[in-house]
C-alpha cells in the first residue's frame, strides 16, 4: 500500500507532463512552438501538435483574414488641392516565421501598426501622383488597385499578405469644403441672375411685340371704322340729297326743326327776336292751314 502512494502522485505528475505536451491547433490559428525563443515548430493545419513540456512554449496567431482601419490624414493631390482620406484593409498572415522576427513578441498588435504605416505611405504616394478629380471620380477602383500592390510588395518583409484597400472616405477638409459650397452657391446665384435676366429680356421683345399689335390692329380698326363711317355719311347724305330733291318744302320744313332743336337745348336758353321773324313760319297758325 505504501508502494501505491507515493506511485499515484508520480503517475499524476507524469500525467500532467504528457498532457502539457499535447496542445491543439485550430483551424482558424496558425501556431509556432518555440524553444528558448527559437522557433522549432511551425504548425498551419489543425490537429494535435506537440512540444517538450517546461521547455517549449505555443504561441498562436490569428490565421483568418483581418482587418485594419487606418485614421483621417490629409494628402495633396497633384493639383495641390488637399484631401481627407481613410482607408480599410484587409490582410492575413502567410509567413510564419518572417512574421515573427519581423514584429517578435508584438503580435498581431505590432504588426497592425507597421502594416498601417505602410497603407498610409502607399495612399500618399499614389494619390500624390494624380489629380483630385481622378480619385473623386469612378477611376478610384484602379488607384484602390495600385495602393493595395504598393502596399503588398512592402509588406511582404513581414510575412504578410494585403488582401484588398478600400477608400473609405475621400472628402475635402472643412475648410475647403465650406469655400467649395459657397463658390458653389454664388455660381448658381449668378446661373440664376442669368436666366431672370434673359427672361426679363424675352418678355420684353413679347410685352413690345403685343403693345405694337395692339397698336396696328387699332390703327387698323380706326382706318376701318372711318372709311366705313364715311360710306355710310355718303350714303345717308345721297338719300337726304334725293329726298329733299323730290319735296324742296319738305327740306325747308325738315331744316327748320333741326334749328329749333338745336336753338332749344339749353335749358334756360333765351332768345330775343321779333314775333313776325322767319324763324317761326312754321310755329304760325296761319302757316298750319
Amino acid at each position: 500500500m505504501a508502494r501505491i502512494q507515493y506511485l499515484i502522485p508520480v503517475l499524476v505528475a507524469a500525467a500532467s507532463v504528457a498532457m502539457s505536451a499535447v496542445f491543439i491547433v485550430d483551424e482558424r490559428e496558425k501556431v509556432l512552438v518555440l524553444q528558448f525563443g527559437q522557433v522549432k515548430q511551425i504548425k498551419e493545419e489543425p490537429g494535435l501538435g506537440f512540444k517538450i513540456p517546461l521547455i517549449q512554449d505555443v504561441v498562436r496567431y490569428d490565421g483568418r483574414i483581418l482587418s485594419l482601419a487606418t485614421k483621417a490624414m490629409e494628402v495633396t493631390p497633384a493639383d495641390d488641392r488637399r484631401l481627407v482620406v481613410d482607408a480599410f484593409a484587409r490582410w492575413r498572415i502567410v509567413d510564419l516565421m518572417s512574421f515573427r522576427e519581423s514584429v517578435g513578441v508584438g503580435g498581431i498588435a505590432a504588426a497592425q501598426d507597421r502594416l498601417g504605416r505602410i497603407l498610409n505611405a502607399s495612399i500618399r504616394e499614389v494619390l500624390g501622383g494624380v489629380p483630385s478629380q481622378r480619385v473623386l471620380s469612378e477611376d478610384r477602383t484602379n488607384l484602390m488597385n495600385q495602393i493595395r500592390d504598393l502596399a503588398r510588395g512592402e509588406a511582404t518583409s513581414l510575412g504578410v499578405d494585403v488582401v484588398d484597400v478600400r477608400l473609405t472616405r475621400t472628402d475635402l477638409p472643412d475648410q475647403n469644403l465650406a469655400a467649395t459650397y459657397s463658390r458653389m452657391r454664388a455660381e448658381r446665384e449668378r446661373e440664376a441672375a442669368d436666366e431672370v435676366a434673359r427672361g426679363g429680356e424675352a418678355a420684353q421683345r413679347v410685352r413690345a411685340s403685343a403693345d405694337r399689335t395692339v397698336v396696328e390692329l387699332t390703327s387698323q380698326a380706326r382706318k376701318e371704322a372711318s372709311i366705313i363711317r364715311g360710306e355710310a355719311d355718303a350714303e345717308r347724305n345721297k338719300i337726304y340729297a334725293e329726298a329733299f330733291g323730290r319735296d324742296p318744302e319738305f327740306f325747308a320744313f325738315s331744316r327748320s326743326l333741326t334749328s329749333y332743336e338745336r336753338a332749344l337745348q339749353g335749358s334756360n336758353t333765351s332768345m330775343v327776336m321779333q314775333p313776325d321773324s322767319a324763324f317761326f313760319d312754321y310755329l304760325r297758325d296761319d302757316q298750319k292751314q
